[in-house]
């Protein structure tokens, strides 16, 4: 039974969403139609691209992933469908897919070029549809699309390293559901650069100087509960997707704030990483 997952910046209230997964349902006898996310920040590609790459490859191969993010076609924002990792992407060529296409090359891309048979305002519902339920029935891309050699990619996902190699510039690429805020800068740049120096991490009023492995190992739990720094403790960590994450301990945004409220961080601030 094919999957196909949706990710898209539709949130919940609107009929946008019930509408793709019937259009799907209406051209597949047997699928299973999966919810990646519906929350992404209205035309946020960079947000959407950190979302899919550390979602689609805890999915089977052949997976097909739906993503409807600043899906509109213009002649700067065409649409396209991916072989890559051995699933199918379908979306826009707006630099969503660079993300996973920098660790990953495609084997294969195509221009899809079957809207002149397709009248449509909504082309998640009326293009990506029919392109994920082709490949679902065992269609191949080249029959949707014109192979082309590269995807659109997108600034945003390189920090800035100076000459000197003794400073990184990044920024905010993501928000969490706990507020935490997650950093362009991966674990694996960060020691390349660094090379085992001392270092500061600065994030407008805050800084850090040292990034853990995990949330709890920033609390010494071998003291009493009493004497323990957990409430409002901020701390640098190497997340779940190995990106530098600034966060504070058991935060909720909704109550006692968070690492976006309280350092007052938003998407796209940047963050300098300065190694002694």
């Amino acid at each position: 039974m094919p999957i196909i997952t949706l990710t898209t910046d539709f949130g919940q209230k609107d009929p946008s969403t019930g509408a793709v997964k019937g259009a799907i349902l209406s051209e597949l006898d047997a699928v299973t139609i999966v919810d990646i996310s519906h929350q992404v920040s209205p035309f946020h590609t960079t947000e959407a691209a950190y979302i899919i790459q550390n979602a689609y490859n805890s999915f089977p191969k052949g997976t097909i992933h739906i993503i409807g993010v600043d899906s509109e076609i213009t002649p700067e924002n065409k649409h396209i469908a991916l072989a890559l990792d051995g699933h199918f992407f379908i979306c826009a060529n707006n630099g969503i897919m660079s993300m996973i296409a920098s660790e990953i090359k495609p084997e294969k891309i195509v221009e899809i070029n079957i809207h002149d048979a397709v009248e449509t305002n909504f082309p998640v519902l009326d293009i990506f549809v029919k392109v994920a339920c082709h490949i679902a029935r065992g269609g191949t891309l080249e029959v949707i699309g014109k192979t082309i050699p590269q995807i659109k990619q997108l600034k945003e996902f390189e920090p800035f390293i100076n000459q000197d190699q003794n400073q990184l510039v990044g920024h905010i690429m993501y928000i969490d559901n706990y507020g935490n805020v997650v950093t362009n800068v991966s674990k694996k740049l960060f020691e390349n650069i660094g090379k085992g120096r001392d270092f500061t991490i600065t994030a407008r009023s805050v800084s850090f100087s040292k990034i853990h492995d995990s949330y709890s190992d920033a609390i010494n739990f071998d003291a009493p509960k009493e004497k323990r720094e957990e409430d409002g403790k901020k701390l640098a960590i190497f997340n779940a997707s190995n990106y530098i994450e600034l966060a504070i301990y058991k935060s909720n945004p909704r109550t006692v704030g968070s690492a976006a409220s309280l350092f007052g961080l938003k998407l796209m601030d940047s963050i300098t990483i300065k190694f002694t």
